[in-house]
């Protein structure tokens, strides 16, 4: 059997008045805040790389409440690198509370969009693993 080898990353399921944050990337393509950790960070509490990826994505005004890992999941996509490899990502999904603070988004996203989870369709938005995740977490809230 041969073992895989996985990027790990935080990802945060944002919610302001009952509203999920969702980003638009540079490549096109819609993704929550957060991210991997990188290979400095392997002593780093996961809730400091989270409270990282959101200053570096959403700015430094934000305030948010973080609160437990809710979702688990998978994503495969091809890098846009050198060579552009297909790499696996396993993504920790936190749940937190918008608090306070304006949201600045970084150069790397190019359009914010707080989507209701009782009306909106994850499958028009995202794709592979991170459409099982947010359909995942979208489930968790109507029970």
């Amino acid at each position: 059997m041969d073992k895989d080898t996985y990027f790990v990353a935080v990802k945060v399921f944002l919610e302001k008045d009952g509203q999920l944050l969702i980003l638009k990337d540079n490549f096109g393509d819609w993704d929550l805040p957060g991210g991997r950790i990188q290979r400095d960070e392997f002593e780093v509490p996961l809730e400091n790389i989270v409270a990282r990826k959101i200053t570096e994505e959403l700015g430094s005004e934000l305030q948010y409440e973080l609160g437990k890992p809710v979702v688990f999941f998978r994503h495969e996509r091809v890098e846009q690198a050198l060579g552009n490899p297909t790499v696996r990502i396993f993504a920790v999904g936190y749940q937190a509370n918008w608090e306070s603070g304006e949201i600045k988004l970084s150069p790397r996203h190019t359009e914010m969009f707080w989507a209701n989870p009782k009306t909106f369709k994850p499958e028009d938005y995202f794709t592979g693993g991170w459409l099982k995740g947010v359909k995942e977490y979208v489930s968790l809230l109507s029970h």
